[in-house]
């Protein structure tokens, strides 16, 4: 888009899709860098960086003189107490390099609604983003009515959905990890994962899925993870699961999952 051109860092299963060394990082930036950008906690890999990991991104977009953009959609989705770093912690210190992202579509689950947000304090670039919103006119009116009134939103609502989605992850890992053949990390926040299949191809077998298999005349779909790499080969024999259906729903999928593995390896 615009001639910007995506250059991708690695990121590996066996580690949780953590952030390699800066040594790594820092092999992709050349003198056409302009800036760094994350998705924490991260879709499609559900990863949630560590303090270490956010202050290692923050020193090296300061010292090479880089924005840091962190799309923090899915930061009220963080599990087992974990420790959640969002880039408001370094904004003050930093405020020229460093943009939030954010939206109201995941925390209540209103995928449809156009309302996102950007938070910086680098005056030049909020008043080019308004120009290009005054530009693009604005959200839809029904969108904005329904904004303000989720703003009266109790915190026991955050709580019990966040208590669903820990119970749904742990019920995926669970089941999965009983799968022979298949591999993952437990995710650590949102509400996705990348899992490793007994498959050589995994967009053959998600197609395969779709059309050719049925259990109890029912199936399932998953994601191919190829296309969420930006490096090429990778991700050949993973799918990106959503564990976005209820606990019943997701146990049942996780079988049809099972048998359909035996099927197609069989």
């Amino acid at each position: 888009i615009n001639g910007v051109k995506i250059v991708p860092v690695l990121t590996k299963g066996e580690t949780g899709f953590h952030l390699p060394s800066r040594v790594e990082i820092e092999k992709k930036i050349s003198k056409k860098t302009k800036a760094i950008l994350i998705c924490n906690p991260s879709n499609p890999t559900g990863t949630v960086y560590t303090k270490d990991e956010m202050e290692m991104l923050v020193s090296i977009s300061v010292e090479n003189n880089l924005f840091l953009i962190s799309d923090e959609v899915y930061r009220e989705f963080v599990y087992d107490g974990k420790k959640y770093f969002s880039i408001l912690e370094f904004m003050k210190k930093y405020p020229d390099k460093m943009i939030l992202l954010d939206s109201l579509s995941k925390r209540y689950s209103l995928c449809g609604a156009r309302l996102g947000m950007i938070v910086s304090l680098n005056r030049d670039l909020t008043d080019g983003v308004l120009r290009m919103a005054q530009g693009r006119l604005s959200s839809g009116f029904v969108d904005q009515a329904m904004a303000e009134k989720l703003t009266e939103v109790k915190d026991s609502y955050f709580a019990s959905v966040h208590k669903e989605y820990q119970t749904r992850r742990d019920v995926l890992y669970k089941g999965l990890k009983s799968i022979k053949g298949v591999y993952l990390e437990k995710p650590e926040g949102a509400f996705y994962t990348i899992v490793k299949l007994p498959v050589k191809d995994s967009e053959d077998f998600c197609q395969w899925l779709l059309t050719d298999f049925r259990y109890k005349n029912e199936t399932v779909m998953v994601a191919p993870a190829a296309g969420f790499y930006g490096t090429k080969g990778r991700g050949k024999d993973e799918v990106r699961i959503a564990y976005v259906l209820n606990i019943n729903d997701l146990k049942k999928a996780i079988e049809i999952l099972r048998r359909a593995l035996v099927e197609y390896n069989g």
